[in-house]
Formats: C-alpha cells, structure tokens, sequence
C-alpha cells in the first residue's frame, strides 16, 4: 500500500486530468495523458476536438450596411461630377480662347469675309491633340465634344455672311455656367444663353455688359444649357 500511494504521488499527471490544447495535428483538441483503470473507453491519448464558435453578420446587418453605402453614393456621385465638370471649364475656356485668337490672326485682313467658310474641321485641327475635347466622325464632318455635359457638343460657324463666326457649345451643365461664359467673355464681342425650356438671353453684347451674376441666374439645372459666343 505504502509502495502504491508513493507511485501515485510521484509518478506524473493525474489519469483522470485532462491535457491543455495541443499544437501540429493536434490543435485545437485536448487529450487524457493515460486511461484510467477499468477505463476500457479512452483509449492513450484519446482526444477530442473542440470546435471554437464562428461569428458572422445576420442579414440584417448585411441590409443595413448595404443601405447606408447606397445612400452615400447617391449623395456623392452628383457632387463629384460636378466638380469634375467644374473643373474643366478654364481648359476648356482655354484651347477655345486659343482658336478664336489663332483664327483672328489668321483671317484675311480687309476682306468682308474674313471668316467664310469657317467650321468644325477648323476647330477639330487645333484641338486633336487635347485632353480635353474629344473627336469623332470624319476629317471633313468631325464631331467635337467639350467634356462640361452629357454628350455637349462644340459648333463652329460663320456669322454675318462670313464677317463673324460662333462658336456654340451645347448641353452645358449647371456646374459650368456661368464659369465658361465669364472666361469666354474676354475674347467674344455677343454670348447667347439658351437655358432648358427656357428662352434665349443675351448675356453681352455692344449694349450689355457681362455679369456673372446674370447669367447664372438664367442657367438650368442639368445638361440642358447652350451657349453662343459671337467673335467678330
């Protein structure tokens, strides 16, 4: 008896006492060093596994987070674009500026029609290599968008049986008017704003000085604004 409580004491782990999680194979399980006596059930190193619980997201959560992503787009979405658009009207104002002042220099001086025969194939040569209109159709009929609307196209034609021309840009959209009317006013002699169901204004001319003002006031909401520069 004496012998038997000596190897009891001394002789390691309790059989009955389970081990801590293992590491390899093993992980995640806890095992029982030894059987017990008269344990017939567990065998050496029986183990069993543990499985840890999973956390997810309910449906409804999912819903939600979905639903606030959405309302954030619709908010954003419209602002970015219109400061985008924003954006591009100095360049836009910039290479038109430049084409009015390369066509001026070069129109024949003293004659009565100087402009005759002006036309998008003109304005499409000077601004191929843009970033900022884009070019389509042929050399000889080519479709030239300014980028400040939906599908806004640039016109060129002459005026005035050949003594002026226009330049009209149509579908503008709000976040551009009346920016590109107040950088286009420093190079045209007449600027007609037609808003979207609305009628024709003229904003410049030998009897009315521009404001910025005024003309937006005048401008639509949406791609629905054209504007007509008359340089002479």
């Amino acid at each position: 008896m004496y012998i038997q409580n000596i190897y009891s004491k001394y002789s390691g782990p309790d059989p009955e006492r389970e081990c801590g999680p293992m590491g390899g194979q093993d992980a995640g399980k806890v095992c029982r060093t030894r059987p017990a006596p008269g344990d017939s059930q567990a065998p050496l190193h029986a183990c069993a596994r543990h499985t840890p619980g999973q956390a997810g997201f309910s449906l409804v959560e999912v819903s939600i987070v979905m639903a606030i992503v959405l309302l954030l787009a619709i908010i954003a979405i419209p602002t970015v674009g219109a400061y985008v658009i924003e954006s591009k009207v100095p360049r836009v104002g910039e290479e038109l500026a430049r084409f009015i002042l390369h066509t001026k220099v070069n129109a024949s001086n003293g004659a009565p029609a100087p402009y005759d025969g002006i036309g998008n194939s003109n304005l499409a040569n000077m601004v191929r290599g843009s970033s900022i209109f884009s070019i389509s159709g042929s050399e000889s009929a080519p479709t030239v968008r300014h980028g400040l609307g939906s599908d806004g196209e640039v016109s060129v034609a002459e005026a005035d049986a050949g003594a002026a021309f226009t330049i009209t840009l149509s579908k503008v959209n709000h976040a551009a008017c009346p920016s590109i009317a107040s950088v286009m006013q420093r190079v045209s002699d007449e600027i007609v704003l037609t808003p979207q169901g609305g009628a024709s204004v003229v904003v410049k001319d030998a009897d009315t000085r521009y404001s910025a003002l005024e003309a937006e006031s005048r401008c639509s909401q949406g791609d629905g604004n054209t504007f007509v520069f008359t340089v002479s």
